[in-house]
């Protein structure tokens, strides 16, 4: 399971999504233009006053009669906006025959010289091609390279050629669809063979502009820009496509007689078709749009200079991108917890939308997120995921590896903190406790065969002294048979560790008095325990071998702890700390440390002091230093009368160890070489 979760992984998320993002598919490039229309969609609508429509629909046909119309109708159209003062007319209508009505002669005759414009159309089928041609100046490259990056066409269905003679210019009006079947762009220069052909905006300028041809800059990838003298740069793709901007509004009217035609002064007029069954419809990023309407919206675009641009360099930015993001969020999962990390992804992602926004807003760049937005999403969740079950797993193998022996609010802290938690083993210092029942084997008597008896009897025991442990934030390492192992510091740390350890052994002894009165009334002998605490730096961590192990600790100061426990009865006390511990609690008000002895444990040849504690702060401590000061100096009788004066003092604790203390002074004698150390003969 920990090797599907591995980041690595995540990591392969990214290739992946990088990868795909460099194949460009179907999915990603629908998703790309998908998102430009929103991009679109969203800049500010501009008022033209250059443009206007005239559409023939409905009312028109009612008034007129079906389509097509006799073409000196039109003329008389065309009659009416020129003497309105209208500008450049463009007729989104195409004559590829003869008016079967007659009229074509009066139609020709208001044609000529009046600024008018047709349309041809693009056709996939070979066809005899009578459309006018464009002619092209081509900059910053060999003018037959130019044949080989603008869109191919096999055949152009024009006008009759008397018509076409007449007009003023003639321009495509076919669309490209994208990749989706919705048009967005639309190419400015097309071609038949070694033919090429203007769009109907570009020759609508070029006809308002009174020029004969055409600037076009081709590079080594393409199809740079296009231009009409007098009018701005028009930047393309690599094809010669523009983007549409539909942030445009012009007036539009429906023909009838009675319309006035002086609202189209000084304006270039486009004509076309909105009846049902006759316009030409065409589905764009903003919805179903007639031709004529899509070529108004290009043409105000160009003449504004407000066409979206899509930068050369955008592909490449956005791949690098993608994998640099991609890379970032599964680092920044590495060192974020998951939470934490909703901010920062959060502000990315508000980032590049705004970014995007924004360059559009100034520059009118179109920039494509939707990918790296879905990288984001893709690689935050694999890494959320796999960040929560690598969490969740380590929290369940910290509730199974310290549930038994840490207290639920430390292991609770260990799950929030596992960095708190080193495994394989540190150096430490710990406060380390051992107990042992004194009189088992009584006990053990008591219950005879009853196996289960004294199970359950030492369970309870058990259960009420390890409580205690980790009501004060104890570990428990281990139980050997009636003794018990715990320590302090670690795997949390805890600065007052050896208070605690001190303070958990005083509660240890009043919960065994509590106890004994439970076990004395069902007829148990009374238990009897002694306690050894040593504070030292030690090795903890994970020890055992692959099968099993334990979180434990090792070294002398571990021994010297054991070592001590097993004197608490030869001194007669109930617990024995080493120096180390004495010097942690001292000048705690809370307890009062006192001298025992300095002995040799075995396994050692050197001396260690070793002292007991009593629950609150008594005065008379400085007697029992005094005490012990006369007895390392070999004043033993002063030390036996010392002795003698501090029995019934601290509650009596003590007393059992001035018993003992008196008949050692008894039988010491005063030596030269004598060092003050004891060495047991008892472990």
């Amino acid at each position: 399971m920990k090797r599907l979760l591995n980041p690595w992984w995540a990591v392969l998320t990214v290739l992946l999504m990088t990868f795909v993002r460099y194949e460009d598919g179907f999915f990603v490039e629908t998703a790309r233009l998908k998102s430009f229309d929103y991009t679109i969609s969203q800049a500010p609508t501009f008022k033209s006053d250059a443009i206007a429509v005239l559409d023939i629909g409905e009312d028109a046909l009612k008034e007129k009669g079906q389509w097509p119309w006799k073409r000196d109708e039109l003329a008389n159209i065309i009659s009416g906006l020129r003497d309105a003062g209208a500008g450049v007319i463009v007729l989104n209508l195409l004559f590829p025959e003869e008016d079967r009505l007659g009229g074509d002669d009066v139609f020709v005759s208001w044609l000529e010289d009046n600024f008018v414009l047709g349309t041809q159309v693009a056709s996939t089928k070979s066809l005899d091609t009578k459309g006018k041609e464009a002619s092209v100046a081509v900059v910053g490259g060999d003018p037959d390279d130019i044949i080989n990056w603008i869109p191919e066409y096999q055949g152009m269905v024009s006008n009759i050629n008397p018509i076409n003679d007449a007009l003023a210019g003639v321009g495509v009006v076919s669309v490209m669809p994208e990749i989706d079947g919705v048009t967005r762009r639309i190419p400015m220069l097309t071609r038949v063979g070694k033919k090429m052909y203007p769009a109907l905006a570009l020759e609508t300028l070029r006809v308002a502009a009174q020029d004969d041809l055409y600037q076009a800059k081709i590079g080594e990838s393409g199809v740079i820009a296009v231009r009409v003298p007098n009018y701005d740069t028009i930047y393309t793709d690599t094809y010669s496509r523009v983007w549409i901007n539909w942030a445009n509004e012009f007036d539009r009217y429906n023909y009838t007689s009675e319309l006035d035609l002086s609202v189209f002064k000084d304006k270039i007029v486009i004509v076309g078709l909105t009846a049902e069954g006759l316009s030409t419809t065409i589905a764009t990023g903003v919805g179903t749009v007639d031709n004529h309407i899509l070529q108004a919206n290009l043409l105000q675009s160009i003449i504004d200079g407000n066409t979206p641009v899509r930068p050369d360099i955008a592909d490449f930015g956005e791949l690098i991108a993608t994998f640099v993001i991609g890379l970032l969020i599964v680092i920044l999962f590495r060192f974020v917890g998951v939470m934490w990390m909703i901010i920062p992804i959060v502000l990315l992602t508000s980032g590049v939308v705004y970014g995007t926004k924004y360059a559009f807003a100034t520059e009118l760049f179109l920039i494509d997120v939707s990918w790296l937005l879905a990288t984001i999403i893709i690689v935050s969740l694999h890494s959320a995921f796999a960040k929560f079950m690598l969490e969740f797993l380590l929290k369940q193998q910290i509730k199974k590896q310290f549930g038994t022996y840490l207290s639920p609010a430390l292991v609770e802290k260990l799950q929030k903190n596992p960095e708190l938690l080193q495994l394989g083993g540190e150096s430490k210092e710990l406060s380390i406790m051992f107990t042992d029942v004194r009189g088992f084997t009584a006990i053990s008597e008591h219950y005879g065969e009853d196996v289960q008896g004294l199970t359950k009897i030492m369970n309870r025991y058990m259960t009420a002294m390890t409580k205690r442990i980790l009501d004060n934030d104890g570990t428990v390492d281990k139980y050997i048979g009636d003794a018990q192992m715990a320590f302090w510091n670690a795997p949390v740390d805890d600065d007052d560790h050896a208070y605690k350890a001190v303070k958990t052994g005083i509660d240890m002894i009043k919960d065994l008095e509590k106890f004994n009165e439970e076990v004395v009334t069902e007829g148990v002998p009374p238990f009897a325990m002694g306690l050894g605490i040593n504070t030292d730096t030690v090795v903890i961590g994970n020890m055992g071998s692959d099968q099993r192990f334990d979180y434990t600790c090792l070294g002398d100061g571990v021994n010297l702890g054991a070592r001590i426990e097993g004197q608490t009865k030869t001194y007669g006390v109930d617990i024995i700390i080493g120096e180390n511990t004495m010097k942690a609690i001292e000048t705690d008000f809370n307890f009062t440390t006192l001298q025992l002895d300095c002995i040799a444990v075995k396994g050692k040849t050197k001396g260690v002091d070793i002292y007991t504690v009593v629950e609150g702060e008594w005065g008379k401590k400085f007697n029992h230093d005094d005490m012990m000061r006369m007895y390392f100096e070999q004043n033993f009788k002063g030390a036996t009368k010392m002795c003698e004066s501090l029995k019934g003092y601290f509650d009596g604790q003590l007393d059992g160890f001035y018993d003992i203390w008196i008949e050692r002074c008894k039988g010491m004698k005063v030596k030269k070489d004598w060092d003050g150390v004891y060495r047991p003969t008892t472990k």
